[in-house]
């Protein structure tokens, strides 16, 4: 571990392990069954099952730009030192982000799960934007109280 201590919080779901890894094997999974009961079952008549596989398949690639574009570039775990940085793991790869190496954070609580990406001046080792999930409340539309903070707190540097 590079950077993490016992003090530091983590701002990032739990939820992000499903939403990266087991989610996609459901929706990719479910829709290579539903193709095999088409192509195994139903009438002998081969143009009954043109349609079912065709929208099958349309959904096989809306799903997988989807994911590809929402999914599959969040963070693992993002902690706040609370401090002057941020601690910022995916998979093996970690990176030390500080409050002011932060351009914009943009915080979207009308998407399930939530989201948060930071715009960096300089580039990590994940690219100008870093991409996250943060915890979320039952409560619909209620904005997390951490990502508040780390806003509060990069538009406090930025104003001097």
């Amino acid at each position: 571990m590079l950077y993490y201590n016992k003090n530091m919080k983590k701002i990032s779901s739990r939820s992000t392990f499903f939403n990266k890894r087991i989610f996609p094997v459901i929706w990719f999974g479910t829709l290579g069954i539903f193709i095999l009961i088409v192509l195994t079952g139903g009438s002998s008549r081969g143009s009954l099952k043109m349609p079912p596989i065709v929208i099958l398949l349309i959904m096989i690639i809306f799903g997988y730009f989807f994911i590809k574009k929402l999914v599959f570039d969040l963070m693992d775990e993002v902690f706040d030192d609370g401090i002057s940085c941020l601690l910022v793991r995916n998979k093996d790869t970690e990176e030390k982000i500080d409050y002011r190496n932060i351009k914009n954070v943009n915080y979207t609580v009308i998407t399930n799960p939530h989201r948060v990406t930071l715009s960096l001046r300089t580039p990590c080792k994940f690219g100008n934007e870093v991409s996250f999930i943060p915890e979320m409340s039952w409560m619909p539309f209620r904005k997390n109280k951490d990502i508040i903070e780390l806003i509060d707190k990069v538009d406090k540097l930025k104003s001097g």
